[in-house]
Order: structure tokens, then C-alpha cells, then sequence
């Protein structure tokens, strides 16, 4: 059959006008390549529950890849792999580029920490012959996810003698796991007249660990006291080590393909790991880049990258000032003409919850990694907006390649927002623009996200480091 000839007006069309499509219909070779890669993000998720994790493992990969501590007095060529870990928390990797430092460095900065519960500094306590940890929400949760569902304890203690423990309770099989408790319906009456956001309340987020008592009719807290002993027993630390510890309690679920065509991945913390293992991956990958690799995997995002750990800090800036030195360029000059990915989730569009999003600017599942211009709340506030010539160089980077690609907002203009790293990198005078993976039910304790666009951020990012 003879195809029908497009008019006039159909073919203005395709010349004007632009709307990025689905990549399972446009490009279905991709599948199955998105979901081999993803494999691998899996494992990265189940190994890497808190930020501790995440840089521990990130570091096997980068030595078995032949990355090498960094050292600001040794030299370097084009090339040469390194990595420097801040505090424990916090993982800069970079390869060095053929071009000289002073055109320039190519960073990438995604987070590692997620929504969660922390301990509070005094946790133990028991209550009516149950024992419990009290807790204190990390970040912005919904709290009423929280209850009733199966929850794992990680963490690092120091003990008196300055040696430290790691604790995992909930991961390995056979593992005990812990919950929030919550109101049977029947009794519930009371509770469901409370705003949804209230439906459990912050001290109400108790995480229940014991109901047997350590017997002993003398002792005044038996609950307690056995709680305490089999922490005891395993970890070797006693209740004050708790006041020296990090201790984070997270969902205690393993990532999972969802759906009857498996094309989406299920599982906690995916903002922003995601973004930090598609990242790390185009890091590792980089052969003898044009311009040397900053590799960004930090701490503290999600209440806004305070203390030394988050990018609020200087830790960047110095990093960036040691390689500087290296070459014996002053760092302002470096600075002024490196660009930057703050690799950070979107809002998917919710078919569910369509009142929230204006979707035309909104960013869908299936269409490849967002492009996100500026964050920030209602007027802009709070955000980094890109240029339009970094757009301009980000969307060439992206079409060059054949990296599927959208654009995005964090919903209706008075709705809501959020933001990123984008603005602390940018007050650098780098050159910045937020690029990620759209989230449905972000900040939720099971979070979904595409392979296909876990991909095509992948991808992005071997293509912003080539």
C-alpha cells in the first residue's frame, strides 16, 4: 500500500513542534537492555540502606575498577582514577581528563541519604511489659507509612574504647524485623477525625523490639533489660553505646521488580540512589574523558545538606581547590567554567493524583530522564535556575548521544516544591542544571521508578562525562 503523503501542515508540524515520547514504544530494543543494567542497581539498593552503606560499597566497585585513594600531593595524567571518602558519609570519585584543568571540570552530585527514621540519642525504654525504641523522622516522610510495616535497624555504634560496630538487624534471612504499631479500624474512630498528616504522629513513631522480660522479679525494667541483652550478646554494647551510635531504622524490604511486565523497580531510598548509582556507573566507565570527573555521592540532602557531610559545606569546594593545586591553576578559574549535573528524582506524573501536577510540565514514567530548568518553591524560591545556554549545552550533550530525555516540574506552580544540590553547587559560580529520574510515590517507604529511564539517566551521564 501506498503510504499516504503528509500535508503541509503535518509536515510544519514535525518541524516545529516537539513532544518526547515513550521510549518502550519508540525505541523497544531498550528494554531488555535497561533491564540487565538494572540488576545491578538492584544489588546497590539492597547493600546500600543508609549512606555508611552506599560509600562502602561504592568503594569495592571503584577498587575493583582501579581507583586509588586521592593524594593532593602526588600528580596525575589523563586517566588516572581516585577516590576520597569524607567521613564515612560522603564518596568524591573522579577520572582525570585530557584537557587541562583550567578548561574545566564535569561534575555529577547525587545524594545518598533518604527519608527514614533515626534513634533518638536516648532510645531504650520499656512501656506496659512491651520494649521499644523511640524515634525521631529524618527528612521529609509521611508518617503514617510508617506504621504497621516491616522495618530494619542499621547503624554504627562507638564504644567507650573508640572502636566502633556496625549494626544490621532485619536484612539477612531468618533476621527478626520491627515495626510501628497502628490502630485496628474498629477502634479507630478518634484517629480518623485527625488531618492525614497527623494520622500518626511523631511521637508516636515507636518502634516496637521486644515483649519478653529478662526474669528477674528484682529488676525494675525486665523488658528493657532483655532488649538490651541481646543487643549486648551480638554487638557487644551496652545502652549508653546508644548515645554514641547513628542508628537508622529503614524499610525492611528488598528491591523488586513491579508489574506483570517488570518494568519498573520497587524498593526504598531510590531518592536519590538512583541517580547515585547511574552516576557512579558512568564515573567508573569514563576512558580518558575530555574534561577531569567529579563524581558526587553526599549526605545530609534531605534536611537541606547541612553539617560537613552535606554540600552546604566546603568539602566540594576544597576537593576541587586540591586538584587546582595539582596543576598549579588558581581554583577560581577552574570554578567559573565547570559545569554541573545535580542528579536529583522528580515528581512522575500520578494519573492516580492528577490535580497536583500541571502535566504538561510534568514528567512521565517511560520518557526517559528529566531535565529539570529550576526547583524551588512557588516563585523560584530556594532554587538554582539554569541559563539558557546550559540548557542549551545539556539538551546537544543529550541529542548527540540519542539519550531519551523530558523535561519536568515538582507539580502545579502554588502546590508545592522542593529542591536540590543544584543551588550549592551553583553558589560556586559552576554552572548547574538538575537532571534525574521521575519517582512515583516519592519519599515513600516503597518508592517506584522505571527501568527505562533509569537507563536513559545512565546514559545522560556517560554522555555529560564523554
Amino acid at each position: 500500500m501506498m503510504e499516504k503523503k503528509k500535508t503541509e501542515g503535518q509536515e510544519l508540524a514535525e518541524a516545529l513542534l516537539w513532544k518526547d515520547p515513550h521510549i518502550a514504544k519508540d525505541a523497544p530494543e531498550q528494554i531488555e537492555e535497561a533491564r540487565a543494567f538494572c540488576e545491578g542497581y538492584k544489588k546497590f539498593l539492597d547493600k546500600g540502606k543508609t549512606e555508611r552503606e552506599c560509600v562502602r560499597y561504592a568503594v569495592a566497585l571503584l577498587e575493583e575498577k582501579g581507583y586509588k585513594p586521592f593524594d593532593e600531593a602526588a600528580s596525575y595524567a589523563p586517566g588516572d582514577k581516585v577516590y576520597l571518602v569524607k567521613r564515612g558519609k560522603s564518596l568524591i570519585a573522579t577520572t582525570f581528563g585530557t584537557e587541562p584543568i583550567e578548561k574545566g571540570v564535569r561534575i555529577n552530585g547525587a545524594h545518598i541519604d533518604s527519608p527514614r527514621l533515626d534513634l533518638k540519642p536516648a532510645p531504650l525504654y520499656e512501656k506496659d511489659e512491651l520494649a521499644y525504641f523511640k524515634t525521631h523522622y529524618y527528612g521529609g516522610i509521611r508518617k503514617y507509612q510508617w506504621g504497621a510495616t516491616p522495618l530494619a535497624i542499621h547503624g554504627v555504634a562507638v564504644k567507650k574504647d573508640g572502636t566502633s560496630v556496625d549494626i544490621c538487624i532485619g536484612e539477612k534471612e531468618g533476621d527478626p524485623v520491627f515495626c510501628i504499631t497502628d490502630l485496628l479500624p474498629h477502634l479507630a474512630a478518634k484517629q480518623n477525625e485527625r488531618p492525614l498528616k497527623e494520622g500518626l504522629r511523631g511521637e508516636e513513631l515507636n518502634l516496637v523490639i521486644g515483649s519478653v522480660p529478662y526474669l528477674d522479679e528484682e529488676v525494675k525494667e525486665p523488658f528493657k533489660l532483655l532488649a538490651m541483652q541481646l543487643l549486648n550478646e551480638q554487638y557487644k554494647i551496652t545502652e549508653k553505646d546508644l548515645v554514641r551510635a547513628e542508628i537508622e531504622i529503614v524499610p525492611a524490604v528488598k528491591a523488586v521488580d513491579v508489574g506483570l511486565d517488570r518494568s519498573m523497580i520497587g524498593a526504598y531510598g531510590q531518592d536519590d540512589r538512583v541517580c547515585a548509582y547511574t552516576a557512579l556507573m558512568a564515573e567508573i566507565e569514563a576512558e580518558n574523558p575530555a574534561h577531569t570527573t567529579v563524581t558526587v555521592l553526599t549526605d545530609k540532602e534531605e534536611i537541606g545538606s547541612e553539617g560537613n557531610t552535606g554540600l552546604d559545606s566546603d568539602y566540594l569546594l576544597h576537593y576541587i581547590e586540591d586538584l587546582a593545586a595539582i596543576f598549579g591553576v588558581p581554583a577560581r578559574k577552574v570554578l567559573r567554567v565547570s559545569t554541573c549535573l545535580s542528579s536529583d528524582v522528580n515528581a512522575a506524573f500520578d494519573p492516580t493524583f492528577p490535580d497536583v501536577f500541571e502535566k504538561q510540565n510534568a514528567c512521565q514514567i517511560n520518557h526517559g530522564c528529566v531535565l529539570t530548568k529550576y526547583t524551588g518553591a512557588r516563585g523560584k524560591s530556594s532554587s538554582n535556575d539554569a541559563s539558557a545556554e546550559l540548557m542549551a549545552q545539556v539538551i546537544h550533550i543529550l541529542d548527540e548521544e540519542g539519550v531519551y530525555w523530558q523535561t519536568g516540574e515538582m507539580g502545579k506552580v502554588d502546590e508545592g516544591g522542593g529542591g536540590t544540590i543544584a543551588k550549592l553547587v551553583a553558589r560556586m559560580e559552576i554552572e548547574t542544571v538538575d537532571l534525574g529520574v521521575p519517582i512515583l510515590s516519592m519519599h515513600a517507604p516503597f518508592e517506584l521508578a522505571s527501568k527505562l529511564d533509569i537507563l536513559s539517566a545512565y546514559k545522560a551521564f556517560k554522555a555529560f562525562y564523554r
